[in-house]
């Protein structure tokens, strides 16, 4: 067995490894772009503090569903709370300062919660992503969510359950408040606009960017097709992800991982947790119809617009 067939085999192994090969192409864009050097630091950072995050919570993953429930909501109350007395930026408010730097929750927390409800749902994981819908509307954040209603409406469209339904409903109608208030935020080096601006530089930046996104499915492709037992997580996995990157094509949001910003990086390494180490394990987790189982981070320049 090579080294690619034992990866194909760790649905997580091969998701670090995809993390950490689309930081690399996103540190050559910016080497290419002539970002700040401390960018740089930044990315590589949040990679580390990502995969210590993933080492250390992948400890306790195997009692998931005791405590997804709580976590669920708690990470929709970082959100709300993000909403109401979070750092603001003309009107909008999607951030927290720690330190000086500033960090976006709903990059760090949603893709994990979205892709732990295609695995695990309760009432309690409903009430949370309810929550958490209403937390994205109120900041307002589009690109958030529209991450929400292709996640949520993937896994309604594997197994329309009762829960997966109410959020999908919930979803859109978030998506539709984020759609009607304004968002005048203009797009930021280096953050913004990255999928477009690379290739003005340069077409091996550009190939740098694009070729880091797309690693980002990869994880959700192979597992879909080795790993049919979990192909809901794997869908929704997939679906978050890709929506992320959607959003930061059509919009002034943050280009995934390949971008200057520490918060989608340390947010993907955490969304690997709901992804099974070994192919085939965790397989008919997923519920059916009648009921479920048993300086250093920055997503956007803060640090000009808070001087």
């Amino acid at each position: 067995m090579t080294i690619v067939d034992a990866m194909m085999r760790r649905p997580r192994t091969l998701g670090v490894a995809c993390a950490a090969g689309a930081v690399i192409l996103g540190l050559a864009y910016m080497m290419m772009a002539g970002a700040p050097t401390r960018y740089l630091g930044v990315n590589i950072g949040a990679l580390a503090i990502g995969l210590t995050m993933l080492a250390l919570l992948g400890r306790v993953a195997s009692v998931a569903p005791r405590w997804i429930g709580g976590a669920t909501v708690a990470m929709a109350g970082a959100l709300l709370g993000t909403a109401f007395v979070g750092t603001e930026v003309e009107g909008i408010s999607r951030w927290v300062t720690l330190g000086g730097f500033a960090l976006q929750p709903s990059l760090i927390l949603l893709p994990l919660m979205v892709v732990a409800f295609s695995k695990w749902r309760s009432v309690m994981m409903t009430v949370g992503m309810v929550a958490a819908v209403a937390a994205i509307a109120l900041q307002p954040d589009r690109a958030m969510g529209g991450v929400l209603v292709l996640g949520l409406g993937t896994r309604a469209m594997i197994c329309r359950d009762r829960h997966s339904i109410v959020t999908l409903i919930a979803s859109i109608a978030g998506f539709a408040v984020t759609l009607v208030r304004p968002d005048p935020l203009p797009a930021v080096p280096h953050v913004e606009q990255v999928l477009y601006s690379s290739f003005d530089i340069h077409v091996g930046a550009g190939l740098a960017v694009l070729g880091g996104s797309m690693l980002l499915l990869v994880p959700a492709i192979v597992g879909w097709q080795r790993d049919a037992g979990n192909r809901a997580t794997y869908a929704a996995f997939g679906a978050v992800w890709f929506a992320a990157v959607l959003g930061a094509a059509l919009g002034n949001y943050p280009t995934p991982i390949v971008g200057y910003g520490g918060s989608a990086i340390i947010g993907y390494t955490l969304s690997l947790l709901t992804l099974p180490k070994r192919a085939g394990v965790g397989a008919g987790r997923i519920s059916g119809a009648r009921g479920e189982t048993a300086g250093a981070l920055s997503d956007r320049h803060l640090a000009v617009g808070l001087a």
